[in-house]
Parts: structure tokens; sequence; C-alpha cells
């Protein structure tokens, strides 16, 4: 494999990304809304409530140890807003990388099966394990690069909002550390893998869009399990999660790496 070739591709698929406001647009929304003005809407809320309510909050609570509850503020509004956003709203950092994975995969073949650009390409030096390569990279590192910038961003926001409320410093702590470094990018993986292997079988973006965004489905899963008290992330579930995600990334990306070849692509562009 040349790796000059590969980076050629890259550099050639995120320059024609950057270029679409299909691909910017929920690149730098997405983000903005989820890992700063939601943060700080909940960090800010205690300064201007005098009092809050705990109770939607209580099955959470009830599955928390001990001494993580003891460590919670007094105050109702406070803990409330602490609870939110170091635990509640945690999973929510896996949904940029997701995201984001999942925009430049399916622009990345199915967007360019629909301006006919493909053809081009396919009928450059570059092999079919090359191509499958950079194609992979060029949605993979973005994703990823976002997501540890998302969550920088989400640490920095808490802290500011609301750690100085409370007088300490609110992440990262392991768990978080453990999600943006580790969880991210293999659930980013595992994401590009499905999303890329329906990219290849669609006829247009929007179609791969739709049936992409079913991937979105286990990080809104986790949010729930939370929030009904079925599950606490813990660095531990976060590994382990990490894991079962890289396993699946492995298998699906094995059978994309076939389907983006000049063989497989080849019939169905003409």
């Amino acid at each position: 494999m040349r790796w000059a070739r590969v980076g050629a591709v890259v550099r050639r698929d995120l320059t024609v990304a950057a270029g679409s406001k299909a691909v910017v647009l929920p690149g730098l929304l997405v983000p903005l809304v989820v890992l700063v003005l939601l943060p700080a809407g909940i960090g800010l809320a205690p300064r201007l409530v005098s009092d809050g309510d705990m109770g939607d909050l209580e099955p959470l609570l009830a599955a928390l140890p001990a001494e993580q509850l003891a460590a919670l503020p007094e105050d109702p509004a406070l803990a409330a807003a602490v609870v939110m956003l170091t635990l509640l709203l945690l999973p929510m950092l896996l949904l940029v990388p997701v995201m984001v994975a999942t925009v430049l995969a399916a622009d990345g073949v199915a967007g360019e099966q629909e301006r006919r650009t493909l053809e081009g390409l396919l009928l450059t030096p570059v092999s079919d394990r090359e191509l499958a390569t950079a194609k992979l990279l060029a949605a993979w590192i973005p994703a990823v690069a976002l997501g540890v910038v998302g969550g920088v961003l989400y640490a920095l926001v808490v802290h500011l909002t609301l750690g100085q409320q409370v007088g300490e410093v609110l992440l990262p702590d392991a768990a978080f550390l453990v999600l943006v470094l580790w969880t991210s990018p293999t659930f980013a993986a595992a994401t590009l893998g499905a999303v890329m292997l329906v990219s290849v079988r669609s006829r247009s973006t929007q179609e791969a869009y739709q049936l992409g965004g079913l991937v979105v489905l286990p990080v809104v899963g986790l949010v729930v399990g939370q929030a009904v008290g079925a599950l606490v992330i813990s660095p531990t579930a976060l590994v382990v999660a990490g894991l079962i995600a890289a396993a699946l990334a492995m298998g699906l990306l094995r059978v994309v790496t076939r389907e983006l070849s000049r063989t497989t692509l080849g019939p169905r562009l003409g």
C-alpha cells in the first residue's frame, strides 16, 4: 500500500466535504447545540432558579453509589444540574463523532455516486485497498477530531457555568476521559462501517442519510437508560462498550473494504 496515494485521496475527500453545506453545517451545528448551548443553559439555570426539583432524576439518583450522592451539592437546583451534566447527558458526547461519521460516510460514497465524481477516482492508479482505506480515514479522522474538540468544549462549558458555582472541578474524570478518548473513536468506527456499507448500496445521499441515521439510536438508548436508572456510566462499562464497538467495527470494515472495489462499484456506476 502506498500511503502517499491514500493521503492524496483523503485530502481530496476532505476538500470536497469542506465545500459542501450538507456536510459542514451538521458538523458545526450539532457540536454547538449539544456540547455548548445545551450544557451552558443547564449550567446557568441554578443562577436563575431559586428552588429545584429532583423528582425527575430520582431513578438515576437511586442507582448512584452512596459516595456520589453524598458529594452532590445541598442546593437542589445545583444538585440537579450536576447530575444532568456529569451523568445524564454524558452519552451525548458520543453524538458528535457518530453524526460526523454518518454524514461523511454517506457523502463519501453515495454522494460521489450521485454527483458522478466516483468514476474519475476509479480510473486513477489508486488500488482498491488504497481507495477503501482512504475513504474510511477521510470520514473517521474528522469524526474523532471533532469528538475530542467537542469533549474539551463540553468540559470547559461545564466548568465555567457550573463548576465555579459549586466550587470544584466538574469533569474530566476517568469516565469522561475514557468516553472521549476510547469509546467515542470506537463508536465512530462502528458507525462508519455501518453507514459506509449502506452508502455503497444506496442510490442517493438522502437515502444513505436516512438509513444511516439509525445508528444514532444506541446513543439515545444510553441517555434513556441513565434517565430511568437502568444503567450508570462507569469507566469499566465504557471500556467494555468500546471493545464491543471495536469488534463490530472490525467486522463491518472488512465487509466495506470488499465492497469498495472496482469489481463491486463499477457495475453499479454503469
